[in-house]
């Protein structure tokens, strides 16, 4: 009697365990077990939304979250120190050639269309640049607010960015200057915070931030960010008429493709299996991850959104469209 019930006990417990009942003896599944992911620290205040929800709703789910400059990474990802990346890149072929090696094939994830938003101090009163201009700031032929408006009591332009090793330092480089380096006005703050206190107390800067930051108009961290800058539209005109062909990085004109600087994001797994880190790329590209991405103020990549009377441009949109 006394064996038969250790022999029930014993297939009791190995049942829990296959089930996930105790993370700390099984292996990870989709939705148990601990894992560390390596995310761009621009996308830091969603994702931690995002790992907060999920670790919520599957309460033996450990998501470790590192936050780092996008050069980090990815070298992370092509170390094997983690399996699971959040970025706004694919992998280059000299990374995917390492993989190749391994028998390894990534596999993409994409989340969320985002942008790269400009900030300048609360002084400024140039907040509208066509594309051309800011080409010109950023390879170094603008160099003061005054070649840009002669009536500009501003100096000598400062471009700050939050780490030189960035995805949007990365950005602006591939974007706008042909993957040339920075002028030498362009320094580096080191964090999104700091970066966004340097430009709110000096009048001649530009700063450069993934839109995340200051696009939650229900986060008050947020909008107490976007209270201290102002936020630069902008224009692919040569020569706009109106102000209305300039666009901030509004959720609507991100969706619509109107406001020039957007990327996705993406989430990059090289798991060899179905373990938690596929379970919460999943999550969050499922109905209620993408509605934590639309709340932020950014949009949705894997469901359809639809804008309604914006502008007088009502139209559905399909994440499809690039």
């Amino acid at each position: 009697m006394i064996k038969a019930a250790k022999m029930f006990l014993g297939i009791s417990l190995a049942t829990l365990a296959a089930c996930g009942g105790n993370p700390e003896t099984s292996r990870d599944t989709s939705t148990t077990g601990t894992i560390s992911i390596s995310v761009d620290e621009t996308f830091q205040p969603i994702i931690e939304s995002q790992v907060s929800t999920f670790e919520g709703i599957y309460r033996y789910a450990n998501i470790n979250a590192q936050y780092k400059a996008e050069g980090k990474v990815f070298g992370d990802l092509v170390d094997d120190s983690t399996r699971i990346a959040i970025v706004s890149r694919k992998l280059t072929e000299e990374e995917k050639a390492v993989f190749d090696q391994r028998k390894l094939t990534p596999r993409y994830t994409r989340i969320a269309i985002d942008a790269v938003a400009l900030i300048v101090n609360q002084k400024n009163q140039d907040t509208l640049l066509t594309m051309n201009q800011l080409r010109d700031i950023f390879t170094g032929k603008i160099t003061t607010w005054k070649q840009l408006n002669p009536e500009s009591s501003l100096r000598d332009i400062a471009i700050v960015f939050d780490n030189n090793n960035s995805s949007t330092a990365r950005y602006m480089r591939d974007t706008l200057m042909a993957g040339q380096p920075l002028p030498p006005t362009a320094s580096a703050s080191n964090s999104h915070p700091a970066l966004i206190d340097y430009v709110a107390k000096n009048e001649n800067a530009i700063g450069v931030i993934g839109v995340n930051w200051i696009s939650d108009r229900d986060d008050s961290t947020s909008l107490n960010f976007l209270s201290q800058v102002k936020v630069v539209g902008l224009s692919v005109e040569d020569n706009p008429i109106t102000t209305d062909s300039y666009y901030q990085p509004y959720q609507a004109y991100i969706a619509q493709g109107e406001y020039p600087l957007r990327r996705f994001w993406y989430i990059i797994s090289t798991e060899g299996r179905a373990g938690l880190g596929t379970g919460f790329a999943s999550y969050v590209a499922s109905d209620k991850g993408q509605r934590i991405i639309l709340k932020s103020g950014l949009v949705p990549a894997t469901m359809p959104v639809r804008i309604v009377g914006f502008n007088n441009k009502a139209r559905s949109f399909s994440q499809e469209e690039e």
